[in-house]
């Protein structure tokens, strides 16, 4: 049986916002992006917030973003047509946070976990590098340019650690684990329909 909230997490890139918003449509339900509502209830990025105060601040806005998802699905209601109430897509560290994991789960949720394919993540990664003339990478995520990679090989490896990371973590969070393809969306959708038994 389906809960009445589908929670999908992984890592950036992953498909979370678009897999999320493609579950919305099929449930005819709201969808909620929890880095969305850092932004509301804060009024800062995420990435604002994390360059700025660090770890913790982000952590604590992320579990406020929770409470605040959490009070707008007590006050929502539930359509007759569908038995889900909501899709909510999370941030791609929320695996980190203990605080916010835990609820999540108590919302009667689903947890999917939308495991990507580490190249296919990388290549993502890589194609959004952006290149000074001095040859210096920007617009890579945070825990890639904080170890100060010289080129695509340092981005690859750093990221390959971190890929395997985060995945055992996941793993130990989730209800559901999910293979993302590299194929159409729609596609990979019917994946993850499968894994919630519709």
């Amino acid at each position: 049986m389906l809960s009445q909230i589908i929670v999908l997490m992984g890592i950036k890139h992953c498909g979370k916002s678009t897999q999320a918003k493609l579950l919305a449509k099929k449930y005819e339900c709201p969808f909620y992006d929890t880095d969305e509502l850092i932004k509301q209830v804060s009024g800062q990025s995420p990435r604002q917030i994390y360059l700025s105060g660090g770890k913790q601040a982000f952590m604590q806005s992320e579990y406020d973003a929770c409470v605040e998802l959490k009070s707008i699905l007590q006050k929502q209601v539930s359509p007759s047509y569908s038995t889900v109430k909501a899709i909510v897509a999370t941030g791609g560290g929320i695996c980190d946070n203990d605080k916010a994991i835990e609820l999540l789960k108590s919302l009667n949720s689903t947890l999917v976990f939308l495991n990507a394919f580490e190249r296919t993540a990388a290549d993502r990664i890589v194609r959004e590098i952006q290149y000074l003339p001095d040859g210096t990478m920007q617009n890579l995520p945070a825990y890639i340019s904080r170890k100060k990679p010289k080129n695509e090989a340092d981005v690859r490896r750093i990221f390959h650690e971190f890929y395997l990371e985060r995945t055992r973590l996941y793993k130990n969070i989730c209800t559901i684990s999910v293979d993302m393809k590299p194929i159409s969306k729609k596609k990979n959708l019917e994946f993850i329909l499968q894994a919630l038994g519709v």
